[in-house]
């Protein structure tokens, strides 16, 4: 069957798919009643982290909309594995950043408590992970991802060293470092891990401490950006670098015919 006309369709999350029926609950059916109109007969896509169906709305009340699955659906493409360690910085612009890191893919969003981080943003953050959560889900839904990422609690600089992804790098600000499409080569399979800094940046112990734990400087050119407009400039070059050797890897001759 020709699954492309279903690309238009909204995609929701639900917790789980049982005997061919899946529900949503409490605000989140609230908000699919009341704000996106979601009426008994329309069909969306649904998934619960690991598989896809096309579906139909069964019951839609403010509290509940329930959903019969009509048949399963391809899971999509793959994603390459990025973690994204970000430092705490002003909630509004974090959110922000949480939003767009995951529509471009990233599977794992780690807040970190970095020296220049401000006070009172760790604190604050463990009040907000669960915000955090909720809009990765929203923008996983409008992604059409097949998977949310991950939103850790925050942790701090020290702990976010330890990381055990194929490649690990960090941005620079500083003129010299090498430029990031050339610090790393994420090819399919492999697994990144990418830490962007605080307003004012690493101080020089952290750039030590990155160093010695063999985390690559890594530089996005010569302009100096707002942490979470980095966020984007990185993840959409580490996701085009992995398409790229994922095209090419499928391009490879499997043998030799004599």
């Amino acid at each position: 069957m020709d699954y492309t006309w279903y690309m238009a369709r909204r995609r929701f999350f639900v917790d789980r798919v049982r005997k061919g029926q899946a529900e949503i609950t409490g605000e989140s059916a609230h908000h699919l009643t009341r704000v996106l109109r979601v009426e008994v007969g329309q069909k969306f896509e649904i998934t619960d982290n690991e598989r896809a169906w096309l579906a139909s709305v069964e019951t839609a009340r403010k509290d509940l909309v329930r959903f019969s699955v009509i048949e399963e659906i391809p899971a999509g493409p793959e994603l390459p594995r990025v973690a994204l360690y970000l430092a705490l910085i002003k909630f509004e612009r974090f959110e922000w950043a949480v939003e767009k890191a995951t529509e471009l893919g990233v599977t794992r969003i780690v807040p970190v408590e970095a020296n220049r981080s401000e006070q009172g943003l760790s604190a604050g953050a463990h009040k907000r992970v669960e915000r955090w959560r909720r809009i990765a889900r929203e923008a996983s839904e409008q992604s059409r991802r097949l998977r949310a990422p991950d939103v850790a609690d925050a942790i701090r600089f020290p702990e976010a060293l330890n990381d055990a992804s194929t490649h690990r790098v960090w941005l620079d600000e500083r003129p010299g470092a090498t430029p990031l499409l050339s610090a790393i080569n994420l090819r399919s399979g492999d697994s990144a891990a990418i830490m962007i800094g605080p307003e004012g940046g690493w101080i020089d112990s952290e750039r030590e401490t990155l160093a010695s734990s063999n985390w690559i400087a890594a530089s996005l050119g010569p302009s100096i950006l707002r942490s979470e407009t980095a966020v984007c400039a990185a993840l959409a070059a580490l996701t085009q670098m992995w398409m790229v050797s994922s095209v090419s890897l499928a391009k490879e001759p499997t043998g030799t015919i004599e």
